[in-house]
């Protein structure tokens, strides 16, 4: 069992020189190309490609076609008599079928407006679905650190091994000529067994922390896959370029179009059309015959009276703006705040990791004392092993917290935005 995971974690070694690598910023941009509410964007526009067509129709001619057979209790009639003429009165039975087209000739911009109105509203439903993939890239940075603190653990654990082995060597010898006690080496070999223990987990825990962002970013990654540590830089400036900032933005300027819109609505509409038909009677009531038939001319329609109704669709949508206007002061308040405590916590674990720094030339000096002991047969291989542990605890916990610096400063960038390009 030794061996095998000795060969295993040797050939991830050697083929690590020649794998693939992924940074962060590729994780993102596979985010925002593969994750499945990616594909909104695109069927958003589709979706508003037709609703403008059908807009757009407004301004087309309209035809209508109408067939109907009636069928009255009584009809118009002259009721006197009229010397040396006969009027018949019409048919009780009437047939009548007619195709009219309509032709808008103005509308005061309604048709234009009600396209700017779907426009500016693709704008914000586009920009919402930026919103939520934004929102997951904190997500994409736990995990990606994460899997980054597990390199580092393999690493680190690879060079206790290399110790531990080197050393047991020396103890090895120490007990052929009797300066150590015969135990000494099993302390260390349970010792490295241990250390087997351990590269199991970390590469269980890696390979659930890699399934979990390949499901993420719509990608699979292999697990010889190494991840890049890279550097995390910050900008000096405190402007907050959130998506969401564009959000509110595109919001308003939907305010504006529906206020707009709503302007045009009472405006007096101008239409032209033309209507032939056939039916019994035609236009001459007093011809009892079945004719042909047309009537030409203009219509003008106008609301010149809604009741406010107009007024008070302004009204709310101003309400809506100053409601808008309350969500982008809150966000904006909240995210000074996280960006608060996300820089004190960075400050935090700087500190700690330059008082790992001294902890750990600390611990190698002891480490080296104890080397020297144990070689002499002073201390046990116990007392040896005690000391490398706080070594390598006190270096885990170095990797751990330059692992935290980074997440912590990807979060910062994070929460307050990439700066426009």
């Amino acid at each position: 069992m030794k061996n095998y995971i000795k060969i295993i974690f040797l050939f991830i070694s050697i083929t690590s020189i020649a794998q693939e690598k992924l940074t962060l910023e590729e994780c993102y941009t596979l985010l925002n190309k593969n994750y499945p509410l990616a594909k909104q964007t695109e069927l958003l526009a589709k979706q508003n490609a037709l609703d403008l067509q059908v807009i757009r129709t407004g301004k087309l001619p309209q035809f209508d076609f109408l067939a109907q057979a009636t069928y009255q209790s009584d009809v118009t009639s002259i009721p006197i008599a009229i010397p040396g003429s006969t009027i018949e009165p019409p048919n009780k039975d009437q047939y009548k079928a007619t195709i009219s087209v309509n032709q808008l000739i103005y509308a005061g911009g309604l048709i234009d407006a009600s396209a700017a109105m779907k426009a500016a509203s693709l704008k914000t439903t586009q920009k919402q679905v930026e919103v939520s993939l934004y929102q997951l890239k904190k997500q994409v940075n736990q995990l990606y650190f994460s899997i980054l603190l597990q390199q580092e653990k393999y690493d680190l654990l690879t060079s206790k091994t290399a110790l531990l082995e080197a050393k047991l060597k020396e103890v090895k010898a120490g007990i052929k000529f009797g300066v150590l006690l015969p135990t000494s080496d099993s302390v260390l070999e349970a010792e490295l067994l241990k250390i087997e223990q351990q590269f199991i987990e970390i590469s269980f825990n890696k390979s659930s922390l890699i399934n979990t962002l390949s499901e993420l970013i719509g990608t699979k990654i292999n697990a010889t896959t190494y991840l890049e540590n890279s550097v995390v830089l910050i900008a000096s400036n405190n402007e907050i370029k959130r998506p969401e900032l564009d959000l509110f933005q595109l919001k308003k300027d939907e305010i504006e179009s529906s206020n707009h819109l709503i302007s045009k609505q009472n405006s007096p509409k101008l239409m032209s059309f033309v209507t032939g038909g056939y039916g019994n009677p035609g236009l001459n009531m007093l011809d009892n015959s079945f004719q042909s038939f047309y009537m030409v001319g203009l219509k003008l329609n106008w609301n010149v009276f809604d009741w406010n109704s107009n007024k008070k669709q302004r009204e709310s949508l101003l309400i809506n703006k100053e409601i808008v206007d309350t969500e982008e002061t809150v966000f904006k308040l909240n995210t000074n705040i996280a960006l608060n405590q996300q820089q004190d916590e960075i400050d935090k674990i700087t500190s700690f990791i330059e008082t790992d720094t001294s902890i750990i030339a600390l611990r190698k000096a002891i480490l080296e004392t104890a080397a020297s002991q144990l070689k002499n047969g002073v201390i046990t291989a116990s007392a040896y092993i005690t000391e490398l542990t706080n070594l390598y605890e006190a270096e885990n916990n170095l990797s751990t917290h330059k692992i935290q610096l980074l997440l912590a400063k990807e979060n910062y960038k994070t929460t307050k935005g990439n700066p426009a390009p």
